[in-house]
C-alpha cells in the first residue's frame, strides 16, 4: 500500500535484505543477467522480471524449466564470480548507512540470496558495515520466496518470527517474509507491486529507536 503517513511498527529484531534494500547493485545485476540471457537465447527484459531476490539457480530453473539443475548450479557459480569481480555502479541505498548505525546495538541480521564473497564485496563497495548475523546463500537449502532464510535469521537472533520486521525490495523477498509470518517494509519502486505492509522510497524514510525490555520501535515515513 502507498505510504501516506508515519507508520509505527514494534519488533524485537530487524531482518534486512541486501540487494535493492541496503545496496543498489542493479547495474551489475543487469549486466550479468543480460549476458546470460543472450547466451541462452532469452530476452533480457523478460529475464530481469524474474531474477530479483532469488538465488541465480532458482531464477534459471524458472526461466529454463527443462534444463538440468546441475547446469544451473554451474552457471550460478560462474555468475556469482562475475558479480563479485564487478563492483562498478554499486552504491548504498540512501539512508542505509544511517539505519545500520542506529541498529548497531539492536538485534538485526542480513538475509541475502548472495553468497559470502558477493555479499562481503558489495557491502564493502557500498561503504556499509556487515551485520554480525548473516544468512547467505550457503546457509540455506531453498531460495527466496521460500521463508527459510528469514526463519533462520530469526532463530539465530533468538526472536520469534512474529516479532521480526523484514526490509525487502523484491517480490520473492516480500513473499518470503510474509510466508515466515513477519511484517514487511517494502523498499523502492519494485516493492509496491508486491503488497508489503508498508512501502518507502528509500531508507531515509525509516528511523529506529530502542524500547525497554529489548524492543525496537520502527518509524516508517518519519
Amino acid at each position: 500500500m502507498p505510504m501516506t503517513a508515519t507508520t509505527v511498527l514494534t519488533a524485537r529484531a530487524l531482518l534486512l535484505d541486501m540487494d535493492g534494500t541496503l545496496v543498489n547493485s542493479d547495474a551489475v545485476v543487469e549486466r550479468v543477467w543480460h549476458r546470460w540471457a543472450e547466451r541462452n537465447g532469452l530476452d533480457g527484459g523478460d529475464v530481469m522480471k524474474v531474477v530479483h531476490g532469488r538465488q541465480g539457480h532458482a531464477s534459471m530453473a524458472l526461466l529454463l524449466p527443462h534444463r538440468p539443475m546441475e547446469k544451473n548450479i554451474a552457471d550460478n557459480e560462474r555468475m556469482l564470480a562475475e558479480e563479485t569481480a564487478d563492483m562498478e555502479g554499486v552504491v548504498a541505498i540512501p539512508g542505509a548507512a544511517e539505519l545500520l548505525a542506529a541498529l548497531r546495538e539492536l538485534p538485526h541480521a542480513l538475509v541475502t540470496s548472495a553468497d559470502v564473497p558477493l555479499s562481503t564485496a558489495r557491502m564493502a563497495a557500498a561503504g556499509l558495515p556487515l551485520p554480525d548475523v548473516r544468512v547467505t546463500a550457503e546457509s540455506v537449502g531453498a531460495s527466496k520466496p521460500d521463508p527459510e532464510g528469514f526463519l533462520k535469521g530469526a532463530a539465530e537472533l533468538g526472536v520469534a518470527p512474529s516479532e521480526c520486521v523484514v526490509f525487502e525490495d523484491s517480490g520473492a523477498g516480500i513473499a518470503a517474509g510474509r510466508s515466515a509470518g513477519m511484517r514487511v517494509v517494502g523498499v523502492g519502486a519494485r516493492a509496491g507491486f508486491h503488497r508489503p505492509d508498508v512501502v518507502v522510497q528509500d531508507l531515509t524514510q525509516v528511523r529506529v529507536e530502542a524500547l525497554g525490555a529489548g524492543g525496537i520501535r520502527v518509524l516508517v515515513g518519519a
